[in-house]
């Protein structure tokens, strides 16, 4: 019966959604704002000045719009972009108008922030699709970054700054402006040879006007990254196929590694490894991603956290090969409803101890790209190595996914997730031969961005006879200036078995309705006012075995009130009032400090109230805060939390900051109450473009850890890196001694062939 009920309404859904996509399909291509891009045949001298005689005659944008802090009027620092292309590649010029020569500029590192630079923005949707696009950005020292957009850029997780390619930039800082040149390799973007006109937008952050400008006029209930308003750029004559484009980039490295805490090691155990990438493109739109013995050494270890919840935390994926065109494949689901999450490729648990523990990567593939205008594919496919310590058998990761636009800007996308263990039957079956996920999901995305969404459906094909092996998940927002209304649910079975994806919780269901109202007030004190309600209902179905619930039985609750003040000077303060309703099912220390006797018990009912306090201060500044309080109950007892970061730079040279969380949470006895700490000092250094060096720390007296993080980064040549990395953790448990865990000292070095 709950099955049946459960399809039914995601049918239902289903034709909600497709209805709702069929609503408003008209072009948002602004006729106003398209230019045509003339072709040149001299050259442009790379160095910001624009004092080329072709830049005279190449196509201007100007007249750009403010964004924030107001939407409604002509931007007070006004921009003026220049392009032109050649057989090669494709020229920008700017300049950007400012009250002084005192540019705003937090650092020279590659992939700067966007809030805390004055910088620019440029964005080519190279398919017509407003689905995917490209991002080139640079600032007055010029400093550059490059990203992908996926999703229509409807939400911020949709910009994914991991993508590094081969152009360049520079810039020249004058008395009231700035000026920059770039040259972008048509080898360095995908689109379809023959194609005359790709959709454009730019943005501009401007600090000394306290404004952020762009050249099509964005509502400001939408985000800067938004495809939905573009302008068109034609170009004189069509583009020709950019050629064969074939990279590799080989790696050496070298280490020295000491396990401290293993008593028979005693000295430190060197090694050193060979590998690299290599990216083919088969043609101007589908790409082929190689890579052999890849490492990881020079990725940033993870920020921690301290743990209050009763389920997995998420970290994100940090490693250079999952993240570009993850969107493909990890965008399925919900965050917490995800049925392919890479972190699990190249992580294995350690079948004795249940912790988690490197597993060697042998080899990887990737195949992606668009096999048309609407139909986009992606094949990934790794190789780990055994672990017979460990017991635990090679396994091979493989994902099939695609994506099949519909209507303007939806699309129906597949997932097909295979963990495949090789000789299984050796390893005491402490592992199954294989663990497969198929799923089918509709996203919905109406041209003018007021319906938006998604729902999907998700099949388990394991080896064993659990009962419920599907998921779904549903989503369903309407935006518009003044308000938003948004529903979720998920259903997760508990033979929904996802070895390779996101599951934490298994057996519930799952629904959140909630609503925003917006304010844009008159007057110079307010940019935005926003208020709201947020609920959660959570049913534990029955299938997973437990002594204290009838089958489908309300486990959680959960109320929200919120209400967030966007200052026009770029503070914001939010403040959001809690109650929560859990039924414990299993037994529960929410401090993770008392002994294993002591632990609220499962089977009862926990009521509790609770608010949140968050203010930010404005990311423009040399001195940046963000302090967030939780105070009130928590379960059975009280909390107080305080966390948040400090930050000070010496622009564009050095930044200082630290990251801090205190909770302290008390219960009545036999409880200990819990004082838990954890602060992370760092210190980011820009010698140069090309110089970096970055020092993290971490103290966690959950984890009984203090973790030492150093990493030096010198780009001697184009998407060319040296690496020096030092990392260095110690036992906190008593103090005084400080004792040392681990040490290790690696260093790589990665190069750019093109051919």
């Amino acid at each position: 019966m709950i099955r049946l009920k459960l399809n039914s309404l995601i049918a239902l859904l289903f034709l909600v959604c497709l209805c709702s996509s069929s609503i408003a399909q008209m072009n948002y291509v602004s006729e106003d704002h398209s230019f045509v891009v003339r072709k040149i045949s001299g050259e442009i001298t790379l160095d910001g000045r624009l004092d080329e005689q072709s830049w005279i005659t190449a196509s201007q944008l100007n007249n750009f719009s403010q964004y924030a802090p107001s939407n409604e009027v002509r931007a007070i620092g006004q921009t003026e972009v220049y392009m032109q292309y050649d057989d090669n590649n494709l020229y920008i010029a700017m300049r950007c108008y400012a009250e002084s020569d005192k540019f705003n500029a937090a650092t020279l590192k590659r992939d700067y922030g966007f809030m805390n630079n004055d910088n620019m923005t440029l964005i080519f949707d190279t398919y017509n699709d407003g689905t995917n696009a490209f991002v080139f950005g640079i600032n007055p020292y010029g400093a550059t970054r490059e990203a992908l957009i996926s999703e229509g850029g409807r939400n911020r997780g949709a910009f994914d700054d991991s993508w590094d390619n081969k152009w360049r930039g520079e810039a020249k800082r004058n008395e009231d402006n700035w000026t920059a040149e770039i040259i972008i390799p048509f080898k360095a973007i995908r689109f379809k040879a023959g194609t005359t006109k790709w959709r454009f937008n730019t943005y501009r952050n401007d600090a000394q006007s306290n404004e952020i400008s762009s050249w099509m006029n964005i509502p400001r209930n939408r985000i800067l990254m938004d495809l939905t308003y573009m302008s068109e750029m034609r170009f004189e004559e069509p583009l020709k196929s950019a050629g064969s484009n074939i990279v590799l980039i080989p790696y050496v490295a070298a280490s020295a590694i000491r396990d401290f805490e293993d008593v028979d090691e005693t000295e430190p155990n060197y090694g050193s490894g060979i590998g690299g990438d290599a990216k083919i493109a088969l043609s101007p739109s589908m790409n082929l991603d190689l890579t052999i013995n890849p490492d990881f050494s020079q990725v940033e270890v993870d920020r921690q956290v301290t743990n209050l919840d009763r389920f997995e935390i998420f970290f994100p994926e940090r490693r250079q090969f999952f993240l570009e065109n993850a969107d493909l494949f990890g965008g399925f689901g919900f965050g917490r409803v995800n049925p392919f999450f890479s972190r699990r490729i190249g992580v294995a648990v350690d079948t004795t101890t249940d912790d988690n523990i490197q597993n060697t990567i042998y080899a990887g593939a990737r195949l992606n790209g668009k096999i048309n205008e609407k139909l986009r594919v992606g094949l990934l496919s790794m190789q780990t190595a055994a672990q017979q310590q460990n017991d635990l058998p090679s396994f091979n990761y493989t994902v099939l996914a695609a994506e099949q636009r519909m209507f303007s800007k939806s699309n129906i996308g597949f997932i097909f997730v295979n963990k495949q263990a090789f000789d299984a039957e050796n390893f005491e079956g402490t592992v199954d031969s294989y663990d497969r996920i198929a799923g089918l999901e509709y996203r919905l995305a109406s041209a003018d961005n007021r319906w938006t969404g998604k729902a999907g459906l998700m099949k388990a094909l394991t080896p064993n006879a659990d009962d419920h092996k599907f998921a779904h998940v549903l989503n369903l927002n309407y935006t518009v200036r003044k308000y938003s209304l948004e529903y979720v649910h998920s259903f997760v079975g508990e033979g929904f078995d996802a070895e390779v994806g996101f599951v934490p919780r298994r057996d519930i269901f799952r629904a959140s309705p909630e609503g925003r109202l917006n304010f844009y007030p008159k007057g110079d004190l307010f940019s935005q006012i926003s208020v709201g309600v947020d609920t959660r209902f959570i049913y534990k179905v029955g299938r997973e075995e437990n002594e204290y619930i009838n089958d489908f039985s309300l486990v959680e609750t959960g109320y929200e009130l919120f209400s967030r003040f966007d200052f026009a000077n770029n503070y914001n303060f939010s403040v959001s009032l809690h109650n929560e309703d859990i039924f414990l099912l299993d037994d529960f220390d929410p401090t993770g400090i008392q002994e294993d006797d002591i632990f609220l018990p499962g089977g009862e009912d926990y009521n509790f109230t609770f608010m949140r306090l968050n203010f930010n201060s404005d990311r423009r500044n040399r001195f940046f805060y963000r302090i967030n309080t939780n105070v009130g109950q928590f379960f059975s007892g009280q909390r107080f939390g305080l966390n948040g970061q400090i930050r000070y730079g010496i622009q564009p040279y050095v930044s200082l900051s630290t990251d801090f969380s205190y909770n302290r949470i008390k219960f009545d006895a036999p409880f200990e109450t819990a004082n838990l700490w954890l602060v992370g000092p760092r210190v980011d250094v820009t010698f140069t473009k090309k110089l970096f060096l970055t020092s993290f720390f971490q103290y966690n007296n959950q984890q009984e850890n203090f973790n030492i993080n150093t990493r030096f980064q010198w780009r001697f040549a184009p998407v060319s890196d040296f690496f020096l990395v030092y990392t260095d953790n110690y036992l906190t448990d008593n103090f005084s001694q400080f004792s040392k865990r681990n040490r290790a000292l690696v260093a790589k070095l990665t190069y750019w062939l093109g051919f």
